[in-house]
């Protein structure tokens, strides 16, 4: 039995563990949290949303991000000061441009893949995660977004995703709680949403039972191969200790660029920051008044989820301000009037503010499969769409392990997804 290396216990990591488990691998996860799913994983927005499949690299993006940047409370925020890290990764972000039509339509095609997987997943462990096949609304305020989502459904469409536009009255019909004024909406009743970070725990205790050694409260310090094997040495306290495997896959987020770069591969995530709010439906008036449905407000770039009866969340924002995991008051302010003049029957008395780093590549596409060496993979840079990505792109590395070092016809050395470059 061929043994395997997952570094990294968040929602990548942890599918990735249980995809090769059940392909009958030796795994053992690495994860430097007490717990699976204490960074990014924690509290994003919940959606699994294949209608959010649009990737970013589109000359629009260039143009809001360069008007937004003197506002603290813009959608997208980009902090000036320069560094080598920033300025390539834009480099290769506006390269990626002429591909926005085809990476919007494979990630379409990916998320819908995805869903299949992680419902199949659910089912089988018995994992409650709050999950709510409601469907996911997208809300605009004025003619131009609304014709650009139409520009967009038609992408999606190539991707297999069907989606439909709706008018104002229809909108209300959807979401009743729903308050303001709106040009339209284009409404995806196949989309979900869902707690990520009792998911991932679910799926923890899954691979715990099929075998898999989680090992919690060890930091990866590095990762190194000959070729033919793969050491991964960790720090527990002061202590530090190397293991040897017979391959290695890198799930580890925003750390994943510097485990690359000692390894020799090039792996060019930025750590985008978003931040979400829950909030704590603690009476009956807001929990009458809070959505069930969950929407995406194209003004703002939020979106929301209900998980379960007594908690409402909120998310968005980016911000390029390197490894800064700081929650400022200023970026919260907006998710909170959000939800006030949205929801106004909600209270907001009880809210918890969060901000995590989506490990982001240029070109908006997971890097998924083979390194430089022979027994190094990597399954990383998800983005914005690491939830609802996570369950096929473990699936398609594992089957990547698997030709690479289990029974199945080798796979060519060096060989990439479509998906990403590996």
């Amino acid at each position: 039995m061929k043994s395997i290396a997952v570094i990294g216990g968040g929602i990548t990591g942890v599918t990735t563990a249980y995809a090769l488990a059940r392909r009958g691998f030796s795994v053992t996860l690495f994860e430097r949290h007490r717990y699976a799913a204490m960074e990014t994983s924690f509290a994003n927005g919940g959606q699994l949303s294949a209608s959010n499949a649009e990737v970013w690299t589109h000359w629009s993006t260039i143009v809001k991000g360069m008007k937004w940047m003197l506002r603290n409370d813009a959608p997208l925020l980009v902090n000036p000061r320069p560094n080598w890290h920033k300025l390539s990764w834009f480099a290769e972000f506006i390269a990626a441009i002429p591909h926005y039509r085809r990476n919007t339509i494979e990630t379409a095609r990916l998320a819908i893949a995805a869903r299949e997987h992680l419902f199949a997943w659910a089912a089988q462990e018995g994992i409650d995660f709050d999950l709510k096949k409601e469907g996911i609304l997208h809300i605009y305020r004025d003619k131009a977004g609304f014709e650009h989502a139409g520009r967009v459904s038609a992408l999606l469409a190539q991707g297999g995703l069907e989606r439909r536009a709706v008018t104002p009255g229809e909108m209300r019909a959807i979401e009743p709680t729903l308050a303001g004024s709106y040009y339209g909406g284009y409404f995806t009743e196949s989309d979900s949403t869902g707690d990520i970070h009792k998911f991932t725990n679910g799926l923890a205790a899954a691979i715990d039972r099929l075998g898999v050694r989680c090992l919690y409260g060890q930091d990866v310090r590095a990762v190194k191969t000959d070729g033919r094997r793969a050491t991964v040495t960790v720090q527990d306290g002061a202590d530090t200790a190397t293991s040897s495997f017979d391959g290695a896959v890198i799930c580890a987020g925003t750390a994943s660029r510097a485990l690359a770069a000692g390894l020799g591969d090039r792996v060019n995530i930025y750590p985008v920051k978003g931040y979400s709010i829950t909030v704590n439906l603690t009476d009956e008036a807001s929990r009458a008044a809070a959505p069930v449905v969950s929407l995406l407000d194209d003004e703002t770039k939020l979106v929301t989820s209900r998980l379960g009866d007594d908690r409402f969340r909120v998310a968005g924002t980016a911000e390029f301000n390197g490894y800064n995991r700081d929650i400022r008051a200023d970026r919260i302010r907006p998710l909170v009037e959000w939800v006030q003049q949205c929801f106004p029957g909600v209270s907001t008395r009880s809210v918890v503010p969060w901000a995590g780093l989506r490990p982001m590549m240029p070109d908006m596409l997971p890097r998924v499969g083979r390194g430089r060496a022979a027994c190094i993979f990597y399954n990383t840079g998800h983005g914005h769409l690491g939830w609802t990505l996570s369950a096929v792109t473990a699936d398609l590395v594992a089957g990547v392990v698997d030709k690479a070092l289990g029974t199945a016809p080798a796979a060519v050395p060096g060989a990439a997804l479509a998906l990403g470059q590996a």
